[in-house]
């Protein structure tokens, strides 16, 4: 029997019996306000360099942890996406003309800082052929010239597929490669309507082949099952998926979708438990994970 079937039952048991009502958020998921002189320093320079940060265009809980770590994540390709999906509070639009000189404000950043481990993520830029996929390998390819002590995490969009983009990717490639799943297959079509699941999946088994470590992230709480979790986690292992990260959905605007329900801390132990077992090197599961959370210890320890 695999490691899903003999662990099934008892997530689903747990997470009844542990199923918190929706209201007052609870104190698990409450976190200070961030502070800090790396924070202050990281908030000022992106200003300067007219850069966007995924860490407050998400309004991310762990911002303060990670600046002050000197670990930030970069969205390039503008601030303005693409895609509609149902749990991202970045703007929807018509995005602006390629910046091509983004690239070289991104690195210059990062050597300002000093930084010891970037990620650097974007926004769907679907009218563009690549995807976008040239400004990624830019920022790698000046990255590895300019400060060869800091390694790098791309967290990509699906690129629609394209192969091109994929190949594009790996003249320059990072340590280690992400692309989200975000949520379980049913759910698709509400929270990522013009993703697919199965391409999300096919494009970690491409990456994997080439040779790089790979990563995935997921949010629970948006009305997926434990047993959809658990197949997920059993798809993304078959198809290569080495670290994945599972963090508490929270929605950003009440024109986002709702929140079913606050995930127990059993169920993530659980969950991390389980992913283990199944063979996966690093399994982030707390509430307040998020992708880049711990970035650097995945891409200096695995």
């Amino acid at each position: 029997m695999s490691v899903i079937n003999q662990h099934q039952k008892t997530f689903k048991e747990q997470a009844e019996k542990t199923r918190i009502p929706l209201g007052k958020r609870p104190d698990w998921l409450k976190v200070k306000l961030p502070s800090g002189e790396n924070y202050s320093d990281l908030h000022q320079l992106m200003r300067q360099k007219k850069l966007n940060t995924v860490c407050e265009e998400a309004r991310c809980p762990n911002i303060a942890e990670c600046w002050n770590n000197r670990t930030a994540t970069f969205m390039i390709l503008g601030d303005t996406c693409t895609r509609s999906c149902g749990f991202c509070n970045i703007k929807v639009g018509m995005p602006n003309e390629l910046d091509l000189d983004e690239p070289r404000r991104v690195v210059d950043a990062i050597k300002e800082l000093d930084l010891r481990h970037a990620v650097i993520t974007s926004v769907n830029r679907d009218e563009l052929e690549d995807g976008g996929a040239f400004i990624f390998k830019e920022c790698v390819r000046l990255l590895r010239e300019e400060k060869p002590d800091c390694t790098v995490e791309i967290l990509i969009p699906d690129f629609r597929g394209v192969e091109i983009a994929f190949e594009m990717i790996m003249q320059s490639p990072p340590d280690i490669l992400n692309h989200n799943l975000e949520t379980v297959k049913r759910l698709y079509h509400a929270v990522r309507p013009q993703a697919k699941y199965e391409r999300s999946l096919e494009l970690i088994k491409w990456f994997k082949e080439k040779g790089l470590k790979t990563k995935s992230g997921i949010m629970v709480g948006i009305g997926e099952t434990t047993e959809e979790v658990l197949e997920l986690m059993n798809h993304l292992y078959s198809h290569g998926c080495e670290i994945m990260t599972i963090g508490q959905y929270l929605q950003p605007t009440k024109m986002h979708l709702p929140v079913d329900r606050f995930v127990p801390l059993e169920e993530f132990r659980m969950y991390k438990e389980t992913g283990l077992r199944l063979g996966f090197k690093v399994v982030e599961s707390s509430p307040l994970v998020r992708s880049s959370y711990h970035a650097d210890q995945h891409a200096r320890n695995i």
